[in-house]
């Protein structure tokens, strides 16, 4: 039995955006026909709402965007939040306390913003590997006098916390002491780093759940992603798409395997599995 495809969830960094951060006029092309079809097409990112590139935030036809990894599915076009899952402020000053011993740079999401230390503001490089990724850091965070602060002084928990570790045998360590303490989801799509969820969010839980909102079965949702945040997605979604350029965990979760983020990978999948009549698996 196949089901057509009426979702589409599309993680940004290493899937739909190049290595370069942009999206291709192919890619564009494509989105736009699989929208004008009726399909609902998303960013599925662990960006916040902010971070979202304002060419994908204003594309026609792209209402929703699922941020910070599941924490928050949003209603772009009517500026609401329509599916919320914070991070215990307890808990989320307990995991900061514990990174504090390591040389990092400690992020924490609000409201679709993301806060960062201004005293490392000017050491970005020293955190963050990709070049590509230096400039939007500067530009889409507010950097404060002090993170912990924000958090314990915040009336909610955050959405999401981030942290960028300058050394990874630090983030091994940090990671076996965070894996301790109850209540946290612990990924790290870049590598040298550790994104700090409420225990059970996800994207894939977070694209289920929108689905379900919408009236759309999780077989007929579709999910490309190349990270370690993107593998539960893509088991949760009805069929999952992981690029060539992906990290063995997404691939062995996938059904397909498409080009690479350089290669125009997600209108590939797009356009055999939605455009051309293809279906989902069986």
């Amino acid at each position: 039995m196949t089901d057509k495809i009426k979702m589409i969830g599309l993680d940004l960094d290493g899937t739909l955006l190049t290595e370069k951060k942009e999206i291709t006029a192919r890619t564009r092309k494509v989105l736009r026909e699989a929208l004008d079809r009726g399909i609902v097409v998303l960013a599925a990112t662990g960006r916040p709402l902010s971070g979202i590139p304002e060419e994908i935030r204003s594309f026609p036809g792209m209402r929703y965007a699922l941020t910070s990894n599941g924490a928050k599915v949003v209603d772009v076009q009517e500026g609401r939040v329509i599916d919320e899952h914070l991070l215990d402020a307890g808990l989320a000053e307990k995991a900061l306390e514990i990174c504090a011993k390591y040389d990092t740079l400690q992020e924490a999401y609000f409201d679709g913003k993301s806060y960062a230390p201004l005293d490392k503001q000017d050491q970005i490089e020293k955190y963050h590997r990709n070049p590509n990724m230096w400039e939007y850091m500067r530009k889409t965070r507010i950097w404060v006098e002090d993170v912990m602060r924000l958090v314990t002084g915040s009336s909610t928990g955050p959405d999401k916390l981030q942290i960028l570790f300058a050394d990874m045998e630090e983030r091994l360590r940090a990671w076996d002491e965070l894996s301790e303490v109850r209540g946290l989801e612990l990924v790290g799509s870049l590598g040298y780093n550790i994104e700090i969820n409420a225990a059970g969010v996800n994207k894939g839980t977070g694209l289920v759940r929108l689905g379900s909102l919408l009236g759309i079965r999780r077989e007929e949702i579709m999910a490309c992603g190349d990270g370690d945040n993107d593998a539960l997605m893509l088991k949760e979604a009805g069929f999952g798409v992981a690029m060539a350029n992906a990290v063995d965990k997404v691939k062995e979760a996938a059904d397909y395997i498409t080009l690479s983020n350089d290669e125009d990978g997600v209108a590939e999948a797009i356009e055999k599995f939605v455009l051309e009549g293809g279906k989902g698996k069986c």
